[in-house]
């Protein structure tokens, strides 16, 4: 019975219910958030275009890399093979 008598008293002394004044506090502050956040994924999307850019620019250059520099094909070490002149 006591805990019963503790809530009535501490709803009891609760602040009246939300007021058309304190809605539109809400409503503002949502929006000022909602702003905030779309401000912060802008600033992500151009760190990705950004990072994009950068890891083209990396594939460009292993490309070219590749493509100028190859090298032969050396044998294994230690292994030969017979040439086809002296099988005949």
């Amino acid at each position: 019975m006591r805990v019963f008598t503790q809530i009535r008293i501490m709803a009891a002394s609760l602040p009246p219910t939300s007021t058309a004044a304190d809605l539109a506090q809400l409503r503002q502050d949502f929006e000022e958030l909602k702003l905030d956040i779309e401000d912060i994924l802008a600033d992500q999307n151009v760190i990705n275009e950004d990072t994009r850019a950068q890891l083209e620019l990396i594939n460009q250059s292993l490309a070219a890399l590749q493509s100028t520099h190859r090298l032969e094909r050396r044998p294994i070490a230690g292994f030969s093979l017979p040439n086809k002149e002296e099988k005949s």
